[in-house]
């Protein structure tokens, strides 16, 4: 499976792609929960939240092509069984994806900054869309954070050490190395870099 990508090509795309980059320890952001059919965000989120940590929810996702769930919802959901009040809680329910998550939820993300929270997404460990839709959709975000998980397909836990060996993991993985430097390059994707513990 991996004959074809050199084990210092591995290393330089896992570097690439992987945007873990969490807010300082003990400071309160507002978090958005990137659209997927898996429960991780809403779960991070929830604890953060009884930590003080997550005062304000943004979940996304409209209806999910797999199965059909809605994507906000069912994280509101998840979140409200996590102890986390509605009124914490914004959803954004229409998205179809990554450009779409954030462009929906711009006035939530507008009411974070005017709260004066700095960001967090919360997202997939190699969803460097995320952060490249983040800085072109929302120019006055500033310094934002990342917190990522590992998701789960078919019964594999796609890692920063799996992913060469998962054909789904390879697949997504491959997509952001190659698409995020051509839609920059292109234009349609502003350029984001991880400086000092944040992406700017």
């Amino acid at each position: 499976m991996t004959d074809d990508i050199s084990s210092e090509q591995i290393a330089t795309i896992t570097a690439f792609v992987d945007i873990q980059a969490p807010p300082p320890e003990g400071l309160p952001t507002a978090h958005i929960l990137f659209g997927t059919n898996q429960s991780q965000p809403a779960e991070i989120a929830a604890a953060r939240y009884h930590q003080g940590l997550a005062p304000l929810i943004i979940a996304t996702g409209g209806v999910n092509r797999h199965n059909g769930i809605v994507e906000a919802r069912e994280f509101h959901r998840l979140l409200v069984e996590r102890g986390v009040p509605n009124e914490a809680i914004r959803c954004e329910d229409r998205s179809t994806n990554t450009w779409q998550n954030v462009e929906l939820s711009l006035p939530f993300l507008h009411e974070a900054l005017n709260l004066g929270l700095t960001i967090t997404a919360v997202c997939k460990w190699y969803h460097r869309r995320a952060v490249h839709v983040l800085k072109t959709l929302v120019p006055d975000i500033g310094a934002f954070h990342v917190i990522t998980w590992d998701p789960v397909y078919a019964g594999q836990p796609v890692t920063r050490d799996t992913w060469p060996l998962i054909s789904e993991g390879r697949r997504r993985v491959i997509r952001e190395w190659e698409e995020v430097p051509r839609r920059v390059t292109g234009g349609s994707f502003k350029d984001a870099s991880l400086v000092n513990e944040a992406w700017r």
